[in-house]
């Protein structure tokens, strides 16, 4: 009776067996080292993705800052264009008041003419000079010819009376006893004197035409000599046509150095780019060389990344780069490594470091790298330099 009020107990469970627990243990197991080998696998694949990756946040968008300034001072009349204006290479800029170039171009003309008057006049002179010259050097010589002969002439003419004067002194002579005693007579005496006389007086006129012709040869050599020095006066000529031919070139060049200084009154744009940093006014006074404003050549960019040099040994140009800009919300521009600086960043600093005290501590330098857009990246120029950026760099 009490048995069958107690309530009926239920048989024991059976236990599983030895083979489905090993059943159970082995999958246990197999999904362990399936995890094992899906996380080493994932593992190894982020090592290899990352290991060929070398990237940076200490690096900017680069870009050409172009200069402009006056090559002419004066005052500005004009400036036409504004802050962050996009100009075209040529376009104008700034216009400084000209007058005063104007002037001195007006002047150099002047002086240009002045001196080609005088060049031609000189040019002509020479030929002149030259035909004067050879002519007056040309009648000199025959002058010259023509007293040597007649001093040649009245030599022998000389010679001639002071033979017949010999002769008329002996002949006298020997007269002289032979009147005394007779043997001829007075007349044949006086005859003889008088020949005698007639050929010593002959004999003085003879030397005076000499001596006269002696002095004519002397004038003629002077006269010959001076129109020789006809020659040095034609040389002369020629240096002064030659110098006023000088002087026409320099004229020339002063007219062509003012025309330019006049066309330095308007400032031209030398590249297309965005002016910037614009420091002249209407009415300023600016000096030849003072700066004006700037221009950025957008089209011309390039990223400077400054990697630390542990992070160099991989990086090559030629490389592929991925360029992730902070203005842009990280938007990817794709670019190449193009070379690596010749030294670190410290080294171009206005204080370089200096180890001279002993007290060394090592600090990791960074070297910059030069990474250029590909074509067809940026056509909407919107990189501009100054921006942070961090590059990528794919080293396989």
């Amino acid at each position: 009776m009490s048995e069958s009020l107690s309530p009926a107990r239920e048989p024991n469970p059976p236990r599983p067996g030895l083979w489905v627990r090993l059943r159970h243990g082995r999958r246990a197991r197999t999904l362990i080292a399936i995890g094992a080998v899906a996380v080493l696998a994932l593992g190894l694949a982020a090592w290899w993705y990352f290991s060929g990756r070398e990237s940076t946040d200490d690096a900017q968008v680069d870009g050409h800052v172009v200069p402009v300034a006056s090559r002419a001072g004066g005052t500005v009349l004009s400036v036409l264009v504004a802050d962050n204006q996009a100009v075209a290479k040529g376009a104008p800029l700034v216009r400084i008041d000209p007058r005063d170039y104007e002037v001195a171009a007006a002047r150099a003309s002047a002086d240009l003419a002045e001196n080609e008057a005088t060049a031609r006049a000189a040019r002509t002179t020479v030929p002149l000079t030259s035909t004067t010259a050879s002519s007056q050097e040309t009648a000199a010589d025959s002058e010259l010819a023509g007293a040597e002969a007649r001093l040649a002439a009245a030599q022998a003419m000389l010679r001639e009376a002071q033979a017949r004067e010999r002769q008329t002194a002996q002949d006298l002579e020997r007269f002289k006893p032979l009147v005394g005693k007779d043997e001829i007579s007075k007349q044949q005496f006086d005859a003889a004197a008088t020949a005698a006389d007639s050929a010593r007086a002959a004999r003085e006129a003879a030397e005076a035409a000499a001596k006269s012709a002696e002095k004519a040869v002397e004038a003629s050599r002077a006269r010959l000599a001076q129109a020789q020095t006809g020659r040095e006066q034609v040389d002369i000529v020629s240096s002064r046509a030659a110098s006023a031919s000088a002087k026409v070139d320099m004229a020339r060049a002063a007219l062509e150095q003012a025309k330019l200084n006049l066309s330095y009154t308007d400032v031209q744009a030398p590249v297309a780019g965005v002016v910037s940093r614009k420091t002249v006014e209407v009415g300023q006074v600016v000096q030849a060389g003072q700066p004006l404003l700037a221009l950025v050549p957008l089209e011309d960019v390039w990223v400077t990344a400054n990697f630390k040099e542990s992070q160099l040994k991989r990086i090559r140009p030629g490389q592929p780069v991925e360029i992730e800009v902070d203005a842009y919300g990280g938007r990817t521009y794709r670019g190449r490594v193009d070379s690596v600086a010749a030294a670190t960043g410290s080294r171009f600093s206005l204080l370089p470091p200096e180890n001279a005290t002993g007290n060394y501590v090592k600090v990791v330098q960074r070297v910059p790298v030069k990474i250029v857009l590909e074509p067809g990246q940026d056509p909407e120029h919107l990189l501009r330099p100054g921006m942070s950026v961090v590059p990528t760099v794919l080293t396989r």
